[in-house]
């Protein structure tokens, strides 16, 4: 079959819940891609942050494969040996005492959400049913019922409720609103480190030090989502350090098991993580062998080839090429490490659109921002190509 009837078949039987850009993928390798039709293509989208190790990278693939020989899903009624490996590495990898393992990013924020609560009522002393989770506007977290709940984006609520209450929202980047919003039934805040579906926004500085702070004094929690953020993305393991704070609740998926399969975790403390038992909490898939096998490869090759420090050093070299296209039509380039946005004054998707057709992808988000967010193993060479198209697409749109 060919491209246009893949697609065909995609708008005649799959709900319309995406607007992908027209390319069937067919195999990918790398930061490679490549179409039904045999075309390649420079991802730079890197599965929303998924597969921040690249496309089919060798050893998680080898993890994955030798796991699925063995034993898949065992449910969490019985224990197995791949999950308390990953336990232990995420432990020596960022320092927390404990996680909970989960699927989706989505589901690590339900869990954050359900921990918090029950920290507040068991710990802090909140009358029941009265826990309030502040949250910022333009969030992103995920969009089950409860995180729609919270979020600002019209779209995303519309036909949506009645929604879950206990939420009050504050300004981004606002230290002082969030502390006018702290009260005694204040259990926790959740906040992106940098809002990634909103546009690449980095708070200003200090903002998170200061959120950090408010949070101490107040015994509130800090929760910080790095679904996107985190492992690498930014530039830094998780994008607080580069505020140097240590929040209390920390939420990762996507890059956890490099794009193979569906891992998500939540790292806090014994104190915090401690007030579920047995029956409060769980999930069938969540922590199961194949999973926690994946997620430990991924994390190893995410420390054995630096990709961390090769986010950070990429990303600026990458922004400052970007930054140099700036004028005409291109607003702004903003972000931290292999994860920017170029703001345009006008709509996003048309140039999307024609990268596309130069052999680069990479999608539109809050209509007028293209995000670039490349697999953290490209090179510079590869960013010089893609960079001399990105070139060429903006003056034609001019």
């Amino acid at each position: 079959m060919k491209t246009h009837d893949y697609i065909s078949l995609e708008e005649r039987y799959g709900a319309h819940n995406y607007r992908p850009l027209d390319i069937v993928v067919r195999r990918a390798k790398g930061v490679w891609v490549t179409d039904v039709e045999g075309k390649k293509y420079l991802d730079c989208l890197a599965a929303y942050s998924a597969v921040n190790q690249g496309h089919c990278h060798p050893a998680i693939l080898k993890a994955f494969v030798d796991q699925a020989k063995r034993v898949t899903l065992t449910s969490r009624a019985f224990r197995n040996d791949q999950l308390p490996q990953l336990y232990k590495i995420l432990h020596d990898l960022t320092g927390y005492e404990m996680s909970l393992p989960m699927n989706t990013g989505v589901e690590a924020v339900e869990t954050a959400v359900k921990a918090a609560r029950k920290w507040g009522y068991t710990v802090k002393g909140i009358p029941e049913n009265s826990a309030e989770i502040i949250c910022a506007t333009d969030n992103f977290h995920g969009r089950t019922t409860t995180a729609v709940s919270f979020s600002t984006e019209a779209q995303y609520r519309s036909g949506f409720g009645p929604f879950t209450p206990g939420f009050p929202i504050v300004q981004y980047g606002d230290a002082g609103a969030l502390k006018r919003a702290i009260n005694a039934n204040t259990a926790a805040f959740l906040v992106e480190p940098i809002q990634g579906e909103a546009g690449i926004i980095i708070p200003p500085e200090g903002y998170l030090r200061e959120a950090a702070r408010l949070c101490k004094e107040n015994n509130v929690l800090l929760i910080v989502d790095e679904i996107q953020s985190g492992l690498g993305r930014s530039g830094k393991l998780f994008a607080y350090e580069y505020e140097n704070i240590r929040p209390d609740m920390v939420i990762i998926g996507k890059a956890l098991a490099g794009g193979f399969y569906p891992v998500s975790a939540v790292l806090s403390s014994k104190e915090i993580l401690g007030v579920f038992t047995p029956g409060d909490h769980g999930s069938t898939f969540g922590g199961n062998p194949l999973g926690a096998a994946v997620a430990c490869a991924a994390l190893k090759v995410l420390v054995k080839e630096k990709l961390v420090e090769r986010s950070f050093t990429l990303g600026n070299y990458f922004k400052a090429k970007l930054c140099a296209m700036k004028g005409a039509h291109v607003k702004e380039v903003r972000g931290r490490g292999l994860w920017i946005g170029v703001v345009l004054d006008r709509e996003a998707r048309p140039y999307c659109e024609s990268l596309m057709e130069e052999g680069i992808l990479c999608k539109e988000t809050h209509d007028t921002v293209i995000r670039f967010a490349p697999p953290l193993i490209i090179t510079k060479k590869e960013i010089d190509w893609a960079c001399g198209r990105v070139k060429k697409v903006f003056h034609s749109l001019n």
